[in-house]
């Protein structure tokens, strides 16, 4: 996961190549505001888009989801409906050190050619939180990626979640190239699915290549909903399932178990999609698209969701 517990996609799954829907190319968002109702309620045609979760890629590398994670969690001083310390541990068992850090260490450098392809639409996308959020909790937030995008500008406090504790020295190092002061980050272990903060008390979530791999997707996007506060940005990048009748989705729905086993849990048959869709938000900014440097966790889907 990163939030799932570090972000793997299967480096080998990533590096088939299948084709079945056209590649775009250029980073430009064409982002629509629709309300959650006007959202289709199955993305198998690709009306609308998921994007990738960046612990897949590690999976095929690492190998499995057989192993579990350490608790270690901080308390927020609003309430919290959910332990976050059982469900972690229900979650994600405590794992080997060892595993945990060859794990961390090897989404850190598999990832590369993923981020170099999506920097332009990440970039545009994160641009939507300049002046709109100060305190931002990234779920699943694995070796840190994202915090480039959003963390260089004064007075930005990150919060990143991930099972992984690992996962943290990574991450601060991403905070701090970012220029991000070390005292505006903080690290917590936890799942998705039980955030260890009060309610309403972010401005922003920040969540990519994350649903796939999660236990329980709608639980997330409650929890999702609950910490921000009204108004708030939920901005998302994942995959989900391609159009039904395509090969690559009589692909994906072979390879979807042997996913699950070397990917930490990650599927590639969930339309993620259609549960941000239906989690209750007040509206959805959406778009599509296909990266070559996926190949099987095709199509993609980005937007903001708003609170």
């Amino acid at each position: 996961m990163t939030l799932c517990s570090s972000n793997p996609c299967s480096w080998f799954f990533s590096n088939l190549i299948i084709t079945q829907t056209p590649r775009i190319t250029s980073p430009t968002l064409r982002m629509v505001r629709k309300s959650a109702q006007d959202l289709p309620g199955h993305n198998g045609g690709q009306q609308y888009c998921p994007c990738c979760p960046r612990r897949h890629f590690l999976g095929s590398v690492v190998g499995t989801g057989l192993l579990p994670v350490f608790p270690a969690l901080a308390s927020d001083k609003d309430s919290i409906p959910q332990d976050p310390t059982e469900v972690l541990n229900r979650i994600h068992p405590p794992r080997p050190d060892w595993y945990e850090e060859f794990y961390a260490s090897a989404m850190d450098k598999t990832m590369k050619s993923y981020e170099a392809e999506i920097a332009g639409y990440k970039s545009q996308l994160f641009a939507n939180l300049r002046g709109k959020a100060d305190r931002i909790l990234e779920i699943g937030i694995g070796t840190g990626p994202n915090i480039k995008y959003y963390a260089n500008h004064s007075g930005i406090n990150v919060v990143g979640v991930d099972p992984n504790r690992k996962m943290e020295k990574y991450a601060q190092a991403a905070a701090e190239a970012a220029g991000l002061p070390r005292s505006n980050f903080s690290f917590m272990q936890a799942v998705a699915e039980a955030l260890p903060l009060g309610d309403a008390s972010v401005d922003a979530v920040v969540g990519t290549l994350i649903l796939c791999s999660v236990k329980d997707v709608d639980q997330t996007l409650q929890e999702v909903k609950r910490v921000l506060k009204p108004g708030g940005l939920y901005i998302f990048v994942e995959h989900v399932a391609a159009r039904d009748g395509t090969i690559l989705r009589f692909v994906q729905g072979i390879l979807d178990p042997l996913q699950q086993t070397v990917a930490d849990g990650c599927h590639l048959t969930r339309n993620t999609a259609t549960n941000i869709a239906g989690a209750g938000f007040a509206s959805l900014d959406v778009n599509q698209a296909v990266l070559s440097s996926a190949s099987l966790i095709n199509p993609h889907v980005y937007g903001i969701a708003y609170r």
